[in-house]
């Protein structure tokens, strides 16, 4: 049965008036002093008479509990209370206990309640540890405490797409005190952050001759590792959980179900992919012939879920065993300058060239949404000029004809 909740109320009450009724009088060991005659002792004056600030403000927080304040003047104990119930309507409402405890130990109230894989509660506990506001109380932080922050990490110097992230992180922590009304606004709002390169002038794509090179220069066992990248946009971790029964040899799909994170060395932890972005890829007939080659020279036994590229103590191959394997490759093939996550923009520009909509590469890829497609690769696709041009090519032949309007030309000269 639900606990029934005090009526929200609130008022300033004058601790040095005179009582209505008289009340005894008591010694300081709590005895009830009386008069010689025997009749006790009484006063109208209330106990705090004279003592400490004579102005109480009160009233009734969110969770029923009374909130008192002391005031040497009236006014000041009305207009705290006033701006208290004026932001309790309109949902501005700290809690001036809850808004004394620092960002810090917020934290470290709220981040063991969170639903975090390793990764996440690493970075953040990583951030926790390290932003300079850490020891500030929540109702005294500013705008000011973020823009010396950013300043900070932007003279390191940190990225921009670093700094945007680990401001993120801040703001979902901000967000959560002001539930838990630890905190009326988020002070953060309004600081202006680093501007971020263009996808476009950031994106490194490797040409065909490159991919060719480095998959041709790496080692057998690594081979199909990085053409699964190129030819599926898998993503590092991705292929590294790849299993036997994640390839259908017949309709020729690959299903993406997992990902491998390291935890550290010899420790893995296998979890959904990215952003919950399970898929099935339709993958080419010479890919999934590689596939079946390298399982039946490097994948011995029966088991379906036996991993494509195993690691340590019968783990798949973790993060550090594939940097090692791909920088190795990287260097024997003279290419030095192509990362290995570069292989999933190689494959999404290939689909973009080749036709295919924002829908079909996002689906492919595992992007969340098709917005997220679009900020990463809207650069690759035609432009309105481009199109433009290829109609009014494919007019020019259907009209004239290049070789009929060449040897007309050159009867004329």
């Amino acid at each position: 049965m639900s606990t029934q909740k005090r009526n929200r109320r609130a008022g300033v009450e004058d601790l040095w008036r005179d009582l209505k009724k008289p009340r005894p009088l008591f010694d300081a060991d709590g005895n009830q002093l009386f008069d010689t005659d025997g009749a006790p002792q009484t006063t109208l004056r209330p106990k705090l008479y004279g003592i400490g600030k004579r102005w109480r403000a009160r009233y009734v927080d969110d969770d029923s509990r009374e909130r008192t304040q002391r005031f040497d003047r009236k006014i000041d104990a009305q207009k705290w209370l006033d701006d208290i119930v004026a932001s309790q309507v309109t949902g501005n409402y700290i809690d001036p206990v809850r808004g004394q405890i620092t960002f810090g130990s917020f934290y470290a109230e709220w981040a063991p309640r969170q639903v975090w894989v390793h990764h996440t509660r690493r970075e953040n506990d990583r951030l926790d540890r390290t932003v300079p506001f850490r020891d500030v109380a929540m109702s005294d932080l500013r705008a000011s405490h973020f823009e010396t922050w950013v300043k900070a990490m932007q003279d390191q110097p940190l990225a921009p797409s670093t700094i945007k992230s680990r401001m993120m992180n801040v703001r979902a922590i901000l967000k959560a005190a002001i539930r838990d009304k630890a905190l009326a606004v988020d002070p953060s709002q309004g600081v202006k952050l680093p501007r971020t390169r263009r996808a476009e002038a950031a994106m490194s794509i490797p040409t065909s001759e490159q991919v060719g090179q480095i998959i041709s220069s790496a080692e057998d066992r690594f081979m199909l590792f990085i053409a699964l990248c190129a030819f599926s946009g898998a993503r590092s971790g991705e292929t590294s959980a790849f299993q036997v029964a994640d390839f259908d040899f017949l309709r020729r799909e690959i299903h993406v179900e997992r990902q491998v994170q390291r935890i550290r060395s010899g420790v893995v932890e296998i979890r959904p992919p990215k952003y919950g972005s399970e898929r099935v890829v339709a993958a080419p007939k010479e890919l999934i012939d590689m596939v079946a080659e390298h399982i039946r020279l490097h994948v011995p036994g029966e088991n379906p879920k036996r991993w494509i590229f195993e690691g340590l103590n019968g783990n798949p191959m973790e993060h550090n065993m594939v940097g090692g394997r791909w920088r190795k490759a990287r260097a024997a093939a003279g290419v030095t300058d192509v990362k290995l996550h570069s292989l999933r923009h190689y494959y999404a520009s290939g689909l973009i060239a080749d036709g295919c909509d924002v829908v079909t590469v996002q689906r492919a890829l595992g992007h969340s949404s098709a917005s997220v497609t679009l900020d990463t690769y809207s650069h690759l696709w035609p432009k309105a000029e481009d199109r433009t041009r290829k109609a009014a090519s494919g007019l020019f032949d259907e009209a004239l004809g290049s070789t009929a309007y060449s040897l007309r030309t050159e009867g004329r000269n």
